[in-house]
């Protein structure tokens, strides 16, 4: 039953994204700082730790999650080191997704020689 909450609710937010790019003038760009500015707002007022009780992986896994988990960083950090730990909370508990999408990206773009559009 967890992998179907999971499916469900990060579906339903892949499907918000693709309303949004089919109908706006919003670029991908746009709504990846929409996404990750709503999971740090939704945490701040409390409202996204029900949603990742309820679906898992299908909540923090997708940009929302990233802000999610950057908002309880600083809040952790917070609470640990004062008004640094806002800042400092955050890039701690998100650094190891960062370092490897960083590293995974440049060994595909080593292995597969990206090209650009036409």
């Amino acid at each position: 039953m967890d992998y179907i909450r999971a499916f469900i609710v990060g579906g339903a937010i892949c499907v918000i994204g693709q309303i949004l790019m089919d109908t706006t003038k919003l670029t991908p760009a746009h709504i990846l700082v929409i996404f990750v500015t709503s999971g740090v707002i939704l945490t701040a007022l409390g409202l996204y730790e029900p949603i990742v009780k309820l679906g898992g992986a299908g909540a923090t896994v997708p940009l929302p999650g990233f802000g999610y988990s950057l908002a309880k960083g600083a809040i952790k950090g917070t609470q640990t080191n004062g008004l640094l730990g806002a800042f400092t909370g955050g890039i701690q508990s998100t650094a190891g997704g960062v370092a490897a999408a960083v590293i995974f990206g440049y060994l595909m773009a080593v292995i597969f020689t990206p090209k650009t559009k036409s």
